[in-house]
């Protein structure tokens, strides 16, 4: 084992780490008894996921990772299920009844990903490092800037939305609660 550890590159052992993390917290995101548990484990999965894109040389797909799912998605999630009423009163019967199904498909799955991973002829080829923000920034501002700000408008949109309906949701919220102090009074 230490011999074989010697003979990889540093860089080799990096990345191997790095999926070996986005692997075992996938496991835990799937696995995970509780889903605040199987949220902090996603965490890991899209942190990893992040550190292999800047492994790669994809630095703003890396950095965008970090930021959007990482420091977006993830914390929407986490404030979800944290903001969730009674998420723990519920009682998930048959945990195990998908599991006779299940087992034998992914068994399945990882030995032909297995076969096909040994079997391919992998290019060995090598990185250069340029970063690519430049290009993007260039290309955000030259030829895609109509698509980028009719998507900026769609989504502020989409944000107005949201922020009504919130409103309006919230409002009748509390013309029902004041609704019933008056019938209990």
């Amino acid at each position: 084992m230490i011999s074989l550890l010697a003979a990889l590159p540093p860089g080799a052992i990096f990345f191997y780490f790095l999926a070996t993390v986005v692997v075992l917290s996938a496991v835990g995101v799937a696995i995970a008894p509780n889903i605040l548990y199987s949220a902090f484990a996603l965490l890991g999965t899209l942190a990893g996921v992040a550190g292999l894109y800047l492994y790669m040389g994809a630095d703003f797909l890396g950095i965008a990772q970090l930021l959007i799912y990482v420091g977006g998605i993830l914390v929407l999630i986490l404030f979800a299920v944290l903001l969730t009423n009674r998420i723990g009163e519920m009682n998930i019967t048959n945990l195990s009844a998908g599991l006779i199904v299940g087992a034998p498909a992914a068994v399945a799955v990882i030995a032909l990903l297995i076969k096909m991973a040994l079997g391919t002829a992998w290019p060995v080829t090598e990185v250069v490092v340029a970063p690519t923000t430049q290009r993007l920034g260039d290309a955000f501002l030259r030829e895609y800037l109509m698509p980028f700000e009719i998507a900026s408008l769609v989504l502020l949109m989409a944000l107005v939305g949201a922020m009504v309906i919130a409103r309006r949701a919230a409002k009748e919220g509390n013309k029902k609660r004041v609704v019933a102090t008056e019938i209990g009074k």
